[in-house]
């Protein structure tokens, strides 16, 4: 499986199990994810094509295959096993909400907790997101392929004692700095791809503490891009989280994981304080 990823230097790559090559080399004129996203997956060349050497991916330094999102939108409730866990009544339809792209930071985090006054009891847990690829409206569950570039694991971190305070308090809950850790790489699976018995798991210093598969998703990926596709309309670039299977306290010096089967993972260390601004 093919896989677009970007190095600390800014270095675009496309790549698969073997390695990755710089992404230029192997789709001339190419030169960012974001271009590449609107290729899709059958016009998207393989690695071998480039005139280029592969370099494992032990070998490289990531940075967020996407600095620049579009929308970022997540998926409460999205798994009724969650939803039973939290005393809810899992909604009728896609219960959805925004984050800013300044919540977004890439692999390896850090997730720096806010001072104690403003949240003490922060949760992280695992998603399957869905990359969009193509500038799309009113589309159908059938075709989301032709519109979805690929599919990435993320970390999203929930200031919870803010949020059950109101759920009307939601935006903040989810909105500070760092609370959307992106992995390293988008995954680019081929177009059809059975998406069901891939499972999801949250995992806090090695021990799993939620797991579930896309199968028992009320809404499918799909069906999400579907369905927000007629609310709004979707661009190369954003991105919808599709809910978690559960979620876990986090402290500073703890480590997350956001893992999906076959897709890879999004790892982040856990830190107190926020980042100074010079």
């Amino acid at each position: 499986m093919r896989s677009l990823a970007r190095t600390t230097d800014g270095e675009a790559l496309l790549g698969d199990e073997t390695g990755y090559v710089p992404l230029s080399a192997a789709a001339p004129g190419v030169e960012t994810i974001r271009e590449a996203l609107t290729l899709g997956s059958q016009s998207l060349p393989e690695p071998s094509t480039a005139f280029a050497s592969r370099i494992p991916a032990e070998d490289l330094s990531f940075a967020s295959p996407l600095p620049d999102p579009g929308k970022l939108l997540g998926i409460g409730l999205n798994y009724a096993d969650h939803a039973a866990d939290l005393d809810e009544r899992p909604p009728e339809e896609p219960a959805s909400f925004f984050k800013p792209t300044s919540a977004a930071t890439g692999p390896g985090g850090p997730i720096r907790l806010p001072p104690a006054e403003r949240t003490d009891h922060v949760t992280a847990e695992a998603e399957l997101a869905v990359v969009v690829g193509r500038t799309c409206r009113d589309v159908d569950a059938t075709a989301a392929d032709a519109v979805i570039a690929g599919y990435l694991p993320v970390i999203d971190v929930t200031a919870e004692d803010v949020l059950r305070r109101n759920p009307r308090f939601l935006t903040r809950a989810k909105s500070f700095d760092t609370f959307l850790v992106f992995g390293p790489h988008i995954a680019v699976p081929e177009t059809g791809t059975d998406l069901s018995r891939l499972e999801v798991r949250t995992v806090v210093n090695g021990e799993v503490r939620a797991r579930n598969t896309v199968d028992n998703m009320h809404v499918s990926p799909r069906e999400l891009v579907a369905f927000h596709s007629r609310v709004m309309t979707l661009e190369p670039g954003d991105i919808i989280s599709t809910g978690t299977p559960g979620a876990h306290v986090i402290r500073p010096s703890d480590e997350v994981r956001a893992e999906v089967d076959r897709f890879g993972s999004a790892r982040a260390d856990v830190v107190a304080g926020p980042e100074e601004i010079v």
